[in-house]
């Protein structure tokens, strides 16, 4: 035989869904509220109801005892089923529907009833206090069963106690009442819990289309994998509210805006300050791949509005892709300088094999002095005046490429930069992208000339480049400092107008700054001041090589115009 299958045990819980567990919970929670509310208010009912009988019967009972006659029939009359007394009782009872009257003497005997049987009997209860001249009102059993009484003392006309009068309301009638309420009661709960289910109906299905119908754990896991996502991805990405503050920030965002989880909370411009990062994430430039400077950084920013009015930006480091950009645009300048270079050395070593075969030995020694000569003396004189390696080793470079593209590339005589630099690979920047813009300003122009001045004002360095282009105009030159702001044509590999905002940013950094004015004669002069750029100086050093002259003598650069000359021929 083959074994039977087990028998699939129902399973009891939450449903899966959050549109149903809200609604289930919500309506669990009405129903909890009236049933606690209804509670609430039977529980006082009861008491306020036997307070009502008890004072209702204390009323008739002082009506019946304030009648003067009572308490004259009471000393005067014999207690029968017939006397006045009893007469007066039973048509007073029957007036208010009391469950009964009894008259009493001062010893406790009745004197009326609703039993006739019992007149003329001792009361079944203490009536001492109300014989005692107080008033009481109580939930007592006697001959009638349970009722609610109110006793109040019989006085003659001269204020006498002569007896008691007791009433009783029966204590079914205040149940009954009682009863009677509950329904009225539960209606008007059940129609609370009505309205409250609806309401959380309503609720319910809000949340069942904000949360497109997820389940808690769905919720949970979307959740999981988002802070995953968020904190796994290399973009930075920044979330933002309606009101534009900052809500969410990954790690890849915190490390290249170089802020924390303190900015959470708080407007991009608190978190940021003011410049053109802030005014890309917050959407006052709008566009897409927008370039911008934070730090040291160059970042590609994008902005995408979101459904509740917020917006979420993302950012990628495009730093290293600028350095190898620029790196790119050098090495082609150098390449091409070379090509040149060739062609020239080609014509040289011609030049040189015509004087050998003419036997004019001593033209030929003196034209291959003259050339290596010009080499020799450009290095040794940047050198000289530069004695940091890097930018010395970057102005021979740029001198080389300069005199292909047919412009002179000059040192000033003011230059002196002693090798005392912090951090030269900064100024080794800012000196690159100030003398490639100057190159790219006069190439093709007559006369073409670029001026370095690297000089130092005690620990700060004062960097100068001049050029004979065609100058900045004075509207744009607070634009030229401006991230994605060029006249260029941008090549396929990279973006323009970086250059200058990372020279200004450089600065900056350092406490310095960066400006651009009209140079003597022509053309844009770009000055930057680096405050603490050099670290102190050596006390057994001369002090000559470190002063400034007072007059500017005139310049005679390693590339001077007649080595240009030279060079076009």
């Amino acid at each position: 035989m083959s074994p039977t299958a087990p028998a699939r045990r129902l399973r009891l819980g939450l449903p899966r869904r959050m549109f149903s567990q809200v609604l289930l919970m919500q309506v669990a929670i009405a129903a909890g509220v009236a049933v606690l509310a209804t509670g609430l208010f039977l529980a006082p009912l009861g008491n306020q109801l036997d307070d009502q009988a008890m004072r209702r019967a204390l009323a008739i009972a002082r009506t019946t005892a304030v009648q003067p006659q009572i308490a004259e029939d009471v000393v005067n009359t014999p207690p029968t089923a017939g006397g006045p007394v009893q007469r007066a009782a039973e048509r007073i009872r029957k007036a208010t529907r009391a469950e009964y009257i009894v008259v009493m003497d001062g010893r406790g005997v009745r004197w009326s009833h609703p039993t006739p049987g019992e007149i003329g009997r001792t009361v079944s209860t203490d009536p001492g206090q109300a014989l005692a001249g107080q008033e009481v009102m109580q939930i007592d059993d006697g001959t009638l069963g349970r009722t609610a009484r109110g006793k109040v003392p019989l006085r003659d006309s001269d204020g006498d106690i002569v007896g008691a009068v007791s009433v009783g309301i029966a204590y079914g009638s205040v149940r009954a009442r009682l009863i009677h309420a509950i329904p009225e009661l539960l209606a008007y709960a059940g129609g609370a819990l009505a309205v409250g289910a609806l309401a959380a109906w309503l609720i319910s299905r809000r949340v069942q289309r904000q949360t497109r119908d997820l389940a808690f754990s769905d919720i949970s896991a979307l959740l999981a994998e988002r802070e995953a996502m968020l904190h796994g991805i290399r973009e930075g990405v920044v979330a933002l509210d309606r009101a534009g503050r900052v809500r969410l920030l990954n790690d890849e965002a915190r490390r290249l805006l170089g802020i924390g989880d303190e900015a959470v909370g708080h407007s991009l411009d608190e978190a940021l300050g003011e410049g053109r990062t802030t005014d890309v994430l917050a959407g006052r430039v709008t566009g897409t791949d927008l370039l911008t400077v934070r730090g040291r950084r160059v970042l590609v920013a994008n902005r995408m509005p979101t459904d509740d009015g917020g917006a979420v930006a993302t950012l990628r480091d495009r730093t290293e892709l600028e350095q190898l950009g620029r790196e790119l645009d050098s090495t082609r300048g150098l390449i091409d300088a070379l090509r040149a270079q060739d062609h020239e050395h080609a014509n040289r070593m011609h030049t040189l094999l015509g004087f050998l075969e003419l036997e004019m030995y001593d033209d030929a020694m003196e034209f291959v002095g003259e050339v290596v000569g010009d080499h020799r003396v450009t290095a040794e004189q940047i050198t000289e005046k530069i004695q940091d390696p890097l930018l010395a080793a970057l102005l021979v470079g740029k001198a080389t490429v300069a005199a292909e593209r047919g412009v002179a590339l000059l040192v000033s005589e003011r230059t002196r930069l002693p090798d005392r630099l912090i951090d030269p690979r900064d100024i080794v920047t800012i000196v690159g992208n100030l003398v490639d813009n100057a190159l790219d300003a006069v190439a093709g122009t007559a006369h073409a000339r670029v001026e370095v001045e690297l000089r130092t004002e005690g620990r700060a360095a004062v960097l100068r480049v001049r050029d004979t282009g065609p100058g900045i105009p004075a509207a744009q030159r607070e634009l030229v400092f401006t991230e994605g702001w060029t006249t260029k044509e941008a090549p396929a590999h990279r973006e323009r107008g970086i250059g200058l905002p990372l020279v200004r940013r450089l600065a900056e950094r350092q406490g310095g700054a960066a400006t651009v004015d009209q140079a003597q004669g022509g053309g844009a002069e770009f000055t930057v001041v680096l405050p603490e750029a050099l670290t102190e100086p050596d006390t057994e050093r001369a002090p000559d090589a470190l002063t400034e002259p007072d007059t500017e003598p005139p310049l005679t650069g390693p590339m001077a115009p007649r080595t240009a000359e030279k060079e076009s021929r």
